[in-house]
């Protein structure tokens, strides 16, 4: 039987419309293509507070054990995320920061590490949100996830889709891409490499 990788997909934006949640969907479609089962989760949907020690002391959110929870039934992560002022938005850096504390005395990096994870960006602006996406890099890096050298960004992004798809060829290609290499990746680690088959 198959041992298909699984995949955690969400995007930093949440609202109505959104042309991360945009990007995201047309990606999901081509990971699921290259022969992955991909989970997706609504941040929003998880109810975190605004990330707070003395909070935390007290109890620690459902919804940050459950995405902990997520993340470790999951190979990979996909992130697509916005760019707010220069950087990552509020709504993935909380969701981010709550999953990483330490819960019940497993390490607070340890849903995280070892992943193998792809990023991507959407904005209206004419750098397609590469420097949020430099940012989110280092936050994954630091907990051990391991990225894909491919990235996707996607300037005047509200120009770019034809209903919910990319309608530019160049786009689409880089997309899948990006998803080829992810799933490939994973592929890799879960079956071994043909060397270590022999």
């Amino acid at each position: 039987m198959p041992n298909y990788p699984k995949i955690l997909a969400f995007a930093g934006s949440a609202r109505e419309g959104s042309l991360n949640q945009k990007l995201l969907s047309f990606s999901i479609g081509k990971v699921r293509q290259h022969g992955a089962d991909v989970t997706v989760v609504d941040l929003r949907a998880l109810e975190l507070p605004i990330f707070d020690e003395d909070l935390e002391a007290h109890r620690v959110p459902q919804g940050a054990i459950e995405l902990r929870e997520l993340l470790r039934s999951h190979q990979g992560v996909l992130i697509a995320t916005p760019e707010y002022n220069g950087s990552v938005p509020p709504l993935l850096k909380n969701a981010i920061d709550w999953s990483s504390r330490q819960v019940d005395g497993a390490l607070g990096s340890e849903p995280w590490t070892g992943k193998i994870g792809a990023v991507m960006s959407a904005s209206q602006g004419p750098f397609g949100g590469v420097r949020g996406i430099s940012h989110l890099r280092d936050i994954l890096t630091k907990l051990g996830v391991m990225l894909t050298p491919n990235e996707v960004t996607l300037p005047f992004a509200q120009r770019a889709f034809a209903g919910e798809l990319p309608h530019d060829e160049f786009t689409r290609q880089l997309i899948s891409t990006q998803a080829h290499q992810l799933v490939s990746v994973l592929n890799k680690l879960l079956q071994g490499s043909p060397a270590e088959k022999r």
